[in-house]
């Protein structure tokens, strides 16, 4: 039987920041309970979990480098461990970028940029998916990028990285439907986040204008798309990529 939406839990891989962050304070707005994943940003996770807990959920965090089996398996042992229920919710947030031409781009960029968004989300879906078949219900939501859609002049490996993202979503979903678990990805355009902290005021400014909305994305409103994807009565939306992107791309 499927928990009543309150009493779920939820994984959230990359929530120390960002949209990571804001994914994990709107799922604490209805008071689930959270696993919230970093790597290093030890402070910045237990502030995230600070606020969560002021909002009336549970919280766990776990630090573990989601390219690594060995790590994710700790990951899910710690979660047993500590009394926290397999997650009903996971959100493959975590993801690295790279700008720079592909000349340029070395190996060692190239395996960390892939390894971190498309291996990660594939070791972690694989972990944690068991569970939900079982339970005949889950949802499994990841973060992706227009870029992976469309493509990047001087992001080519994080442009790959998300289009296999999405395509790794829609075989998933074809796979995990009879089951009762949703697969499906989100593809922003440009957020106000930290990730584009790598372009002058100058590049942004010309960016936001290309957007018909005339603005990047603020972080809760990829969150409530998020959240709403994780809602039981989104059960029928599977193997979509949905592009949040203000009209830039229709």
């Amino acid at each position: 039987m499927t928990k009543a939406f309150p009493e779920q839990t939820v994984l959230i891989t990359g929530a120390s920041r960002g949209i990571g962050a804001a994914i994990a304070e709107r799922f604490a707005s209805a008071r689930l309970t959270l696993i919230l994943h970093y790597l290093h940003s030890h402070e910045a996770a237990n502030e995230v979990a600070r606020r969560c807990v002021e909002r009336g959920s549970r919280v766990l965090t776990v630090s573990c480098d989601i390219r690594s089996r060995e790590q994710v398996q700790q990951m899910k042992d710690k979660i047993a461990s500590h009394g926290f229920q397999a997650p009903d919710v996971l959100v493959n947030n975590a993801g690295v970028s790279h700008y720079g031409l592909l000349s340029d781009l070395k190996d060692e960029d190239w395996d960390r940029v892939m390894d971190t968004n498309l291996r990660g989300a594939y070791l972690t879906t694989q972990l944690f998916m068991d569970e939900m078949i079982r339970n005949k219900y889950g949802r499994i939501i990841n973060v992706s990028s227009i870029w992976g859609m469309a493509g990047a002049s001087c992001e080519v490996a994080y442009s790959a990285a998300k289009g296999g993202l999405n395509a790794f979503t829609k075989a998933l979903a074809k796979e995990l439907a009879p089951s009762g678990v949703t697969v499906n990805a989100v593809a922003p355009g440009p957020v106000d986040t930290e990730m584009m902290g790598g372009f002058s005021a100058e590049e942004k400014l010309a960016i936001a204008q290309e957007i018909p909305a005339g603005r990047f994305a603020q972080p809760d409103e990829i969150a409530s798309l998020i959240y709403y994807l994780s809602l039981p009565e989104s059960g029928y939306i599977t193997g979509q990529i949905v592009s949040a992107n203000g009209g830039w791309m229709t």
